[in-house]
């Protein structure tokens, strides 16, 4: 892929509007520095995929100490913590009538298993999750279930949580009115014949079923024999197994500050990755935009708050290392939390969600940010999977919204690799994370919010 370079240093009228202080300068320095592209790099070429509570996961923690480490973090560590395995088996799928021919699909996470010799059974579609629901039990009764629901791409990745009702409890819905698998139309805005994987979920007393999704064109294929009215038989072969506990872990590092009474500004990304590609953008690039960003911060002298950068495990299969953090350090002050797991591509917008005396951040934030082309929008910060739960508990969260155009192209597919990230592009992200944490980490205000 031919990458399209990102003309921040082409506005230097901008850059020379910027605030004339320390946040500006460590902004503009971040600019020029390649500490985030080395490490997504050597995190996607020495280790690769990451599926939570693989070996894979567990050998990324330990690169992720040492590489902590030779950069310059202290009280760097893995706290552990236990999930329940899963792993990817054979997957094929065909159609075998009206029209024979093979299917790119990929088992979601969460499938069940087809019988080792496969299945083959008729198909019967439904155009979206409501139309399965409202469908009588004996319509999808010992049938393959199809759902579509075509997903746009969208500049702030709004439709991802419309459109993720699909993979999230079609199978579940699906299982319970007793199908023998569903297939669904992968959560991707590409035309490429690569699915998509991501976890489902089934309720609780809910058996099991192969789950997989569909390439986009595959899934197009799909509907236009529908439309056609001609029944359709398919066979499928999806061979995951549950593996039972395994461990996976957060790995933390931190930029002591001078002032513990002030609080902790917590930052960070995820390090497992789904196992089809190297998880180049979801989320290499997270952990080393914040990483590089608070090294920053770091060689320009010691902050007033001390930063905690958390590469989280096991966000990808229900977000248990968010959790599991929140659950441990709960009653540290923390003074605001953000997160970085939307890709690689520029930042656009920041959204806060400020306690009281955290609102006079607003204004800083907006001055630092504007050279980079970011502006303040209406939404309130939600902090991402990880450090979500410190928002919805009070702690001010800030949010650096990334341009999702095309991160849905190749997210949780074989594509997601490390040429789909451009340098200028990850450059500017953390220009904007180094200016956020020098606003934050030295701000004058009382961040911690009362508990009391």
């Amino acid at each position: 892929m031919q990458k399209q370079r990102f003309a921040l240093l082409a506005l230097p009228f901008l850059i020379a509007a910027a605030p004339s202080n320390d946040a500006a300068a460590l902004r503009d320095a971040a600019l020029k520095d390649d500490t985030a592209w080395k490490i997504t790099e050597a995190l996607t070429t020495e280790i690769g995929p990451r599926l939570a509570g693989s070996e894979q996961e567990a050998r990324a923690r330990e690169w992720a100490v040492a590489k902590l480490k030779s950069l310059g973090f202290k009280n760097v560590r893995i706290e552990t913590f236990d999930i329940p395995g899963w792993e990817r088996g054979e997957e094929r799928g065909a159609i075998v009538a009206p029209y024979p021919q093979p299917l790119a699909l990929t088992a979601l996470g969460n499938s069940g298993a087809t019988p080792p010799e496969g299945i083959e059974a008729p198909l019967v579609a439904f155009p979206n999750v409501a139309a399965l629901q409202a469908a009588p039990a004996e319509q999808v009764r010992g049938k393959i279930v199809y759902v579509g629901n075509e997903m746009h791409a969208a500049q702030d990745g709004s439709s991802y949580g419309y459109f993720g009702a699909v993979r999230r409890s079609v199978p579940s819905i699906a299982s319970q009115k007793g199908a023998l698998a569903a297939v669904i139309r992968g959560l991707g805005t590409d035309s490429h014949r690569v699915p998509h994987t991501g976890i489902t979920n089934f309720e609780a007393g809910v058996t099991p079923i192969a789950a997989a999704a569909l390439s986009n064109p595959d899934a197009d294929q799909i509907e236009r024999i529908v439309a056609q009215g001609k029944p359709i038989t398919l066979r499928l072969l999806i061979t995951p197994r549950r593996t039972g506990t395994r461990q996976s872990g957060n790995v933390i590092a931190e930029v002591p500050g001078s002032d513990p009474s002030a609080g902790i500004v917590a930052i960070g990304g995820h390090l497992d990755s789904w196992d089809l590609g190297t998880g180049a953008i979801d989320d290499a690039a997270g952990v080393a935009i914040t990483a590089a960003a608070a090294k920053q911060i770091m060689d320009a002298g010691r902050p007033r708050r001390t930063i905690r950068v958390i590469w989280f495990g096991s966000e990808e299969i229900g977000g248990n290392g968010g959790q599991a953090y929140f659950d441990r350090h709960k009653s540290e002050p923390h003074a605001a939390v953000g997160e970085s797991d939307f890709g690689a591509d520029r930042v656009w917008r920041f959204e806060t969600k400020l306690n009281p005396a955290a609102a006079p951040l607003t204004a800083r934030l907006e001055a630092v940010l504007a050279p980079l082309g970011i502006t303040k929008g209406n939404g309130k910060a939600s902090a991402g999977a990880d450090l979500g739960p410190w928002v919805r508990a009070g702690t001010n969260g800030i949010d650096l919204d990334q341009d999702g155009l095309r991160y849905f192209d190749v997210h949780h597919t074989a594509d997601d690799t490390l040429d789909k990230i451009d340098p200028d592009q990850l450059a500017q992200n953390v220009a904007a994370w180094t200016a956020m944490l020098a606003i934050v980490a030295n701000a004058p205000e009382a961040l911690v919010e009362s508990r009391d």
